[in-house]
């Protein structure tokens, strides 16, 4: 006789919630069903190993009827019996699986197997697409009759005995007049592939097959691959099996390497990364990229954009995470909120950098070719992430001034090749090799044959913020602040000073000819052979990242630069000289312009009038 029964007040709330907001996108319901049909195959897989009758060929099949405008969902696990039926479909936060594993705890029993989570919650997202829903259960290994449960979501629900021979359990949902898409194999057929692939367990739906005499019959196919070679051991995995599998994350390339993890203690998940052997398309398109690695709950697919399992700066990985440990009796779609993710980031970050390193001293060839792909993303992570902050400093190469073009060098490599009286690492920041070398600021560098790492990326700029020291040595700008090289710098220091009394004029000459473009005009040692050059202070930023920053429509900060003259040049003497005879001729204003223009463009800066440098130039030629 059927019994009707209100649904609890949370279980109400809980329906409404789950319906209307919970999940974005209803395809999630079959994964919830799915999900729910391999545990309750786990419970009754687990318990075969003691007991040879429950033992069977386990399998999730599934039928649609669309005249009846029926999906099912059947398994042949463990089943329910009425009472287990009220408890955990009728009340929330009632969960076989716990109340399953806290039995076998009680019983000292080892080995358990892993199971999924709660029955309950996640059924709920069956009323997003069914205006009725019905469930027919028989518990194994007991002698209880067949239960059948239905409701329409609503206010109640009613529980009677049924006719079933087969233990195990059937979903069967009457699909809403909206929801046709459900109806269909393919959507069934695309929903498993998305989210249940991995499931252990066949899932299998009945096609028609049209026969070479045009007759039809019925076609059982299995809908999953079942391969999760996340969870295989290592050494069985092969090299084809990885490029397909990587093929598949990636939507094509191949990987340079893949990672393998296997976490076990406190918090327990597998994964197997991969590092791509080229830089993707879309890598630096935000809005078309997916962050992050695919995650998976105990093979259930949850999300294939969880920005929460790696840093920012490694946003070039692929692969899968599959935890033990999450949690699924709520909503799948905001598991990235759990502490856990933050436990699980920590751990994939420092193995990913860790196999980077050990890449970087084995293979040297390998990790240069993957830093050219990747380098410029790596280096963010000096910037965003102090806690490994060191580490990727080991990683970084950059090229230098005595270097090949091309030729990269990690900052060990450059101390270890720095000459004995040199006491800082030299670098200059440019928007390109050719732009670098031709600065004047490296002149001192050539002619004491020390070498300076050329930092030609954009986001070279950003790190240098927080980039002050290596294995105990300053990091130094080549073309900013005072310059210290000198081995005696205080007799460098008083010939410098010497030499500003005896230029003092011609400097406040040019300075006041230039204030509204200069913060200060003084002489430097760092020039050898040129005339002049444009420095900025330590904190300023460069005329590189002043002008990204107003070609993205951003304001840049004023930052007036400092010219620096070369005390022992001709030109700079001559100017000196006609300062002295005559502070107000036309030449030496005409030589004034073109010092600063000479010094703007030996940076790679554009002239503010290149037509008034031309005229000055025409005129002294003349």
């Amino acid at each position: 006789m059927a019994e009707t029964m209100q649904f609890k007040a949370e279980v109400k709330q809980l329906l409404d919630l789950v319906i209307h907001s919970l999940y974005s996108n209803p395809d999630i319901f079959l994964r919830e069903l799915v999900a729910n049909a391999a545990d309750a195959i786990d419970k009754a897989r687990f318990a075969a190993l003691t007991d040879d009758k429950l033992a069977r060929d386990w399998q999730i099949r599934l039928a649609i009827d669309k005249e009846r405008r029926t999906l099912s969902i059947t398994d042949n696990g463990v089943g329910m019996t009425a009472d287990e039926v009220k408890e955990n479909i009728g009340t929330i936060a009632k969960s076989g699986t716990k109340a399953f594993l806290e039995n076998l705890k009680n019983a000292q029993a080892a080995g358990t197997p892993e199971l999924i989570g709660q029955f309950g919650v996640g059924f709920y997202a069956a009323f997003m697409v069914a205006d009725n829903v019905t469930i027919e259960s028989k518990r194994a290994g007991m002698d209880a009759p067949a239960v059948r449960w239905s409701s329409d979501g609503t206010e109640e629900y009613t529980i009677e005995e049924c006719d079933r021979a087969e233990t195990g359990t059937t979903v069967t949902l009457h699909i809403k007049g909206d929801k046709d898409i459900y109806l269909e194999n393919w959507k069934i057929s695309e929903i498993i592939h998305k989210y249940s692939d991995f499931i252990e367990y066949p899932i299998i739906l009945p096609f028609v097959k049209t026969n070479e005499d045009k007759t039809t019959s019925i076609e059982d196919r299995t809908l999953n691959s079942q391969k999760a070679i996340w969870l295989r051991p290592a050494s069985e995995v092969t090299e084809e099996e990885h490029n397909t599998f990587f093929a598949h994350l990636a939507h094509g390339g191949k990987p340079l390497k893949h990672i393998n993890i296997n976490a076990e203690g406190t918090n327990e998940f597998k994964a197997l990364i991969y590092i791509p052997e080229e830089t993707p398309f879309n890598l630096f398109m935000p809005d078309l990229q997916k962050k992050g690695l695919q995650l998976y709950v105990k093979r259930v697919f949850i999300t294939d954009n969880c920005e929460a399992l790696v840093p920012d700066y490694l946003r070039f990985l692929r692969g899968v995470v599959d935890s033990s440990d999450l949690p699924l009796n709520v909503s799948r779609e905001i598991l990235q909120e759990n502490p856990l993710l933050g436990s699980i980031k920590r751990a994939v970050t420092g193995k990913v950098l860790g196999e980077l390193k050990k890449m970087l001293e084995r293979d040297a060839e390998q990790y240069k070719k993957f830093f050219k792909e990747f380098g410029k993303i790596l280096k963010e992570g000096i910037h965003i992430d102090p806690a490994n902050q060191e580490k990727i400093k080991d990683l970084v190469m950059f090229e230098t001034m005595n270097g090949k073009p091309g030729e990269l060098v990690t900052l060990k490599e450059y101390i270890n090749a720095m000459p004995s009286e040199q006491e800082h690492i030299y670098y200059i920041i440019a928007e390109s090799r050719q732009l670098a070398l031709a600065s004047p600021a490296l002149e001192i560098f050539k002619s004491k044959g020390y070498d300076v790492l050329l930092m030609t990326d954009p986001v070279d700029e950003f790190i240098m913020q927080n980039f002050m020291q290596y294995d105990k040595k300053y990091l130094k700008s080549a073309n900013k602040g005072e310059l210290e090289i000198e081995k005696d710098p205080d007799a460098e220091e008083n010939a410098l000073a010497e030499a500003t009394k005896k230029y003092q004029k011609l400097l406040d000459y040019i300075f006041d000819k230039l204030q509204d473009k200069l913060s200060a005009v003084r002489l430097t040692r760092r020039l050898t052979d040129s005339t002049c050059c444009l420095v900025g202070d330590s904190n300023s930023i460069s005329p590189q990242l002043e002008r990204l920053l107003k070609a993205m429509h951003q304001t840049a900060p004023e930052s007036k630069r400092i010219l620096e003259l070369n005390p022992n040049h001709p030109v700079v003497e001559k100017m000196l000289s006609l300062c002295e005879n005559d502070a107000n001729s036309e030449q030496l204003a005409q030589y004034t312009d073109i010092l600063y223009g000479e010094a703007l463009l030996t940076e790679g800066s554009p002239l503010p009038d290149p037509l008034a440098f031309v005229k000055s130039v025409s005129a002294l030629m003349k």
